[in-house]
């Protein structure tokens, strides 16, 4: 296991001076605010794919007729959150703008990939904060853009769904674009189900650090499933808290009860 890690530790570090190295010459020479955030997501995007295979992570995704119905459209995409390979499952699928925390853009490690990849942030502790951020995030959606949204705020230890952050909901009220549910499950490691003997090996929330996570989770193989559910049609009469319970209810339901679209397809990384 020794060796795989180290194998791998490599792997990762030659992925991340690629996307360090794209992202810097796109910030360099990119002086378009729109067009600079355009290429820094699809940088994202590219390497995300790649990263899926240094992760060994075996993906089924579903519902995928409802992602392309969507192709040529800006929404906002929500989902549920668990660990930073959540991010890298969306990514690989979709050029996306992540919606993060400050705290996150403040890590010095964290916050430089996540200003490399075109992210927005918001500020959790402070309310003062919101107008700003629902008008900024609503006009990088009217720019073209889909922006991705982890709404129950923090990331967890992936047994369930939490409660929503619902004002952030009104970012899709006011871009008057839909909304597109996405539910992640993951279902093995290293060919044994997800249970409490072995999900924090994937799952990074609470007082978890970065980089020990990181080092435990290399060298395993994972199993995970990214559903695609309907997408939400913009509905002038919704407001963004019918809106986040309708969005939460779905993604529970999905969740738990493991009702996910027929169509879908299996990509082994």
């Amino acid at each position: 296991m020794l060796a795989r890690k180290l194998r791998d530790l490599l792997w990762h570090a030659w992925l991340l001076l690629d996307y360090g190295f794209v992202g810097v010459m796109i910030r360099l020479f990119t002086k378009d605010g729109v067009r600079r955030r355009s290429l820094s997501i699809a940088n994202a995007s590219r390497i995300a794919r790649r990263f899926l295979k240094a992760f060994h992570i075996t993906l089924r995704v579903e519902g995928v007729q409802h992602l392309e119905a969507l192709r040529d459209k800006n929404y906002l995409l929500v989902a549920n959150h668990s660990t930073y390979v959540d991010i890298l499952l969306l990514a690989a699928q979709e050029n996306l703008v992540f919606i993060t925390s400050v705290e996150m853009g403040n890590n010095f490690f964290l916050g430089q990939l996540t200003r490399l990849g075109g992210c927005l942030y918001t500020e959790r502790r402070k309310k003062v904060s919101l107008p700003a951020e629902i008008k900024r995030f609503a006009a990088t959606l009217r720019q073209g853009f889909k922006v991705a949204l982890f709404p129950e705020g923090t990331s967890t230890d992936g047994s369930t769904i939490r409660e929503f952050r619902r004002s952030l909901f009104q970012v899709a009220v006011d871009a008057q674009c839909p909304v597109l549910p996405v539910c992640i499950r993951y279902l093995g490691l290293d060919g044994q189900p997800i249970g409490d003997n072995n999900r924090d090996r994937i799952t990074w929330y609470g007082d978890m650090t970065f980089l020990p996570h990181h080092w435990r989770l290399l060298g395993h193989s994972i199993e995970a499933r990214v559903s695609f559910l309907e997408p939400i049609a913009f509905d002038p009469s919704r407001t963004r808290s019918e809106l986040a319970d309708l969005v939460r209810g779905r993604l529970l339901e999905s969740f738990h009860a493991g009702e996910h679209p027929a169509n879908h397809i299996d990509k082994e990384k």
